[in-house]
């Protein structure tokens, strides 16, 4: 933890704090300016009426709202037939789980001062909770899209993302970047325990997946403007 300890103090390196949150969730500011026109719409609304409300283009539009909807945020649904030609879809806000995202920033910064000043081995202790947190978030997130453990890289790549880390993955999902870190002020103070939970999601998600989680490591305040997260170590790469 030297290296992290030194690189914490130099200007630059390590992530930025979490983009904005909304219920709870880290969005960017514009996917936080639809889902709050989506909370602020009289019931279902189009995505005409939506982009009236934002101002923004449709085409950049169906893409924020796609986000939010995988991310649980916005719930997409046919209007009823009427007429021809196909209804067109509906989005109304989905139920609010900013319990989640509460507890994490909360809770996390609480236990990480509790197990810095009361275990024995901070960092095993953390990557232990951390695991069983992964695999938690995994279930709720669903399996990946395909086999096999680039599937399993990806997947863990985008739940990464909706925790609010802002990855930023190489081509094969080996490396990412972390730029954003929801507890940042946390893991300057306690970057042994505050890490270490956060190494251990990663393993955690990925042995739920049924991929090789021992082959990975996060080097905290690494490199200007991220943590650097290796997602699998050189022995060969599948």
């Amino acid at each position: 933890m030297k290296n992290t300890e030194r690189n914490i103090g130099r200007a630059g390196y390590g992530p930025r704090p979490a983009e904005r949150t909304v219920r709870g969730r880290a969005l960017t500011p514009a996917r936080a300016t639809v889902l709050e026109a989506v909370d602020r719409a009289e019931g279902p609304t189009t995505l005409a009426a939506l982009s009236q409300a934002t101002g923004l283009h449709p085409n950049t539009l169906r893409d924020h709202l796609e986000t939010l909807v995988a991310r649980r945020l916005v719930r997409r649904f046919r209007a009823a037939p009427s007429g021809r030609g196909r209804p067109a879809w509906l989005y109304e806000p989905a139920p609010d789980l900013s319990g989640e995202g509460s507890e994490y920033a909360g809770l996390a910064a609480t236990l990480a001062a509790h197990i810095h000043h009361t275990s024995t081995d901070p960092r095993q202790d953390a990557v232990s909770a951390g695991r069983v947190w992964g695999r938690d978030l995994a279930r709720k997130a669903g399996p990946p899209a395909g086999q096999g453990q680039a599937a399993a890289r990806r997947k863990v790549s985008e739940l990464l993302d909706d925790v609010g880390f802002c990855p930023e993955t190489d081509a094969r999902t080996t490396v990412a970047r972390l730029t954003r870190c929801p507890l940042l002020e946390t893991a300057k103070e306690y970057p042994d325990v505050v890490c270490g939970v956060h190494l251990g999601i990663v393993q955690g998600a990925l042995e739920e997946y049924g991929a090789d989680r021992d082959r990975t490591a996060l080097h905290p305040f690494s490199e200007p403007g991220a943590c650097r997260l290796v997602l699998l170590t050189k022995r060969d790469h599948a």
